[in-house]
């Protein structure tokens, strides 16, 4: 198997936009069935070689319509559909406790939600990003965009600017120590709670 080869059989992603309408519903189903035949090619011919027109053809759709729901393949791999979940469960979450309890709430309830197909899904996008070195570029644009959110939530919950220098430190810390655990192949809400807890302690070495 090449670094670049997904080691697991896709299973099908996270559903993220359940219930609505019967368009939302038809729309919902073809995002997955791109994702999931993406991830069936890059487990088998390895994500250089797949192209966009492979997916689609696939999917049974048009190249123009995979870009309807994605711009790239790049972004096949790179969606997160966790975080409508993680955000919803973090914005819940009762006042009295510390942004970082928020977190670890969140993430349990999160990953708890899912089916153990949709967890294993994430699993092989985890690894599928640790592994293939064309992506490397946009796991660090993620860590960018992640910063950026984590600021936004943390701004929300404690009444501060997104851009102040103790929110940037914090969201920092915070989304880089999770995609610290990016080349692991065990990644899940254990590892995300102990990213968390880590950082409660204070970071003891």
């Amino acid at each position: 198997m090449s670094a670049e080869t997904a080691s697991a059989t896709p299973p099908a992603p996270v559903k993220t936009r359940a219930g609505g309408g019967l368009r939302e519903r038809k729309k919902e189903r073809t995002r997955r069935t791109i994702r999931l035949e993406a991830f069936r090619l890059f487990r088998e011919q390895g994500y250089t070689e797949t192209t966009v027109e492979q997916i689609a053809a696939a999917a049974d759709i048009s190249p123009s319509t995979f870009f309807r729901y994605f711009p790239s393949k790049e972004q096949v791999a790179m969606a997160d559909d966790l975080d409508p979940f993680m955000i919803a469960s973090f914005e819940a979450q009762p006042a009295e406790l510390s942004v970082l309890a928020a977190f670890r709430q969140a993430t349990l309830e999160s990953f708890a939600a899912l089916s153990p197909e949709d967890r294993e899904f994430e699993v092989a996008r985890v690894e599928l990003l640790s592994t293939v070195p064309e992506l490397r570029g946009a796991v660090a644009r993620e860590l960018e965009r992640s910063n950026d959110l984590v600021a936004e939530l943390v701004a929300r919950r404690t009444g501060r600017s997104p851009g102040d220098f103790e929110v940037r430190i914090f969201a920092g810390a915070l989304s880089g120590a999770m995609l610290s655990f990016i080349d692991r192949s065990t990644f899940g809400p254990e590892q995300i709670v102990r990213v968390i807890e880590f950082l409660e302690a204070g970071m003891p070495l």
